[in-house]
């Protein structure tokens, strides 16, 4: 039986079984008996999956059903970003114009919509970010929550973790890469104006804003990507 068969009943058995995240799998002599396979083939059908965080190996304990995030995919998406860079392709500036098409196309059903709890935290949030600004610090961590906040009203868990996974690549590859300077006065500015957009309930002015947002981003890569590129992919490290 094909490897790739084998992965494939291995899943249908966990969604056939509605086995949760964390739930022992049948022992390997149970899948070799059900799936019909050799002890060498399960066990590499297993580590395939395992690769992929469906399933997890606890070596002297079992097989277990793994935690399902998305830690695969962002692993795809930074090493395709980067290999397609040193290519001379304009990876990174894709991987922030898929991230850009995500929220654009969410931020106007929030409009409006967002509770008061969740806007002061918003608020606070920005505070947070022109401090920082204002002492020459960095604030990717609290950017990253703004974002992560201002979309949990959704209440789509899954969108959140896909929001996630985008963020978590593109500023993953994009601090290997390059050296992007900002005008953090324009950043917290920029996010001031998205939660002041939402609040009111515009959802033109609240698109307009998360497209100025990642237009200033997309300036800023383009001044930079280039020179990046000609560095060997050592210099990365």
């Amino acid at each position: 039986m094909a490897a790739r068969d084998l992965q494939e009943r291995i899943k249908k058995l966990i969604v056939d079984r509605r086995l949760a995240s964390g739930a022992p799998l049948p022992t390997e002599p149970e899948l070799m008996e059900f799936l019909g396979a050799s002890r060498n083939s399960v066990r590499e059908a297993l580590k395939a999956l395992q690769a992929m965080g469906i399933v997890e190996i606890r070596h002297g304990f079992g097989t277990y059903v793994g935690p399902m995030t998305f830690a695969p995919m962002i692993e795809g998406l930074a090493f395709r970003t980067v290999a397609g860079h040193y290519r001379g392709e304009d990876s990174l500036l894709q991987l922030l114009e898929l991230r850009e098409a995500v929220e654009t196309g969410l931020i106007s059903r929030l409009a409006g919509r967002i509770p008061a709890g969740d806007l002061g935290e918003l608020d606070a949030l920005v505070d947070r970010m022109e401090e920082l600004a204002a002492r020459g610090n960095g604030f990717a961590e609290t950017d990253r929550a703004f974002h992560a906040t201002l979309y949990r009203g959704l209440d789509n868990a899954l969108l959140s973790e896909v929001l996630e996974a985008f963020w978590d690549a593109f500023h993953r590859v994009r601090t290997d890469l390059v050296d992007v300077p900002q005008d953090p006065k324009v950043t917290c500015r920029q996010h001031r104006e998205i939660v002041d957009a939402v609040r009111t309930g515009d959802s033109v002015r609240a698109e307009n804003a998360i497209r100025d947002h990642f237009d200033h981003i997309r300036a800023r890569l383009s001044t930079t990507v280039h020179n990046a590129a000609t560095r060997p992919p050592h210099a990365q490290q």
